[in-house]
């Protein structure tokens, strides 16, 4: 069914808004031409398709950075938390070694040495061993690194945009 409303139906040149002589060669009377996709004689994409296309791309690098960003600071957090748990087994380990084992060591000690030599052998025992395990849980968390290839990407999107991706393998 058609009518002469319907842009499907072919108008004599020089009629109606899409027969003037401006109109290109080929073109529907009275059809507006697509927003995206169109592009010019020569072939090249119009602006829209072109800022559509940035748009789509630069939308894609933020997501696939907060994916990236995620998966790192997911596996600090993992590293931090079996850091923390390292140290806080070793502050409870150490507490019930000390209390126990020190007791015994202590009353087994002042027979040779007397009371006050053999507790302050005990300390400088246990002392050794805490700072063993605070050494070993510190050392794990500075493996922590962050973010860092999120952080190396992210410095390279300005150069991207200005369309210098050169810069970014310097």
């Amino acid at each position: 069914m058609t009518g002469p409303g319907d842009p499907t139906v072919a108008a004599a040149p020089g009629t109606g808004p899409a027969g003037s002589a401006g109109a290109a060669p080929g073109a529907v009377p009275g059809a507006v031409p697509p927003v995206g996709g169109a592009a010019d004689d020569a072939g090249r994409p119009s602006i829209g398709d072109l800022i559509g296309n940035v748009t789509q791309d630069l939308s894609l690098l933020v997501r696939q950075e907060v994916e990236l960003a995620k998966a790192e600071l997911s596996q600090s957090a993992k590293r931090a938390g079996t850091g923390s748990g390292m140290l806080a087994g070793a502050g409870v380990a150490g507490h019930f070694v000390l209390l126990f084992l020190s007791i015994a060591l202590w009353w087994a000690l002042a027979h040779p040495l007397g009371h006050a030599w053999s507790a302050l052998v005990l300390a400088v025992i246990w002392g050794v061993v805490a700072a063993v395990l605070a050494l070993k849980g510190r050392k794990e968390l500075q493996r922590i690194k962050g973010a860092p290839r999120t952080t190396e990407t992210v410095k390279k999107i300005p150069n991207a945009l200005k369309g210098d991706e050169e810069a970014n393998h310097e």
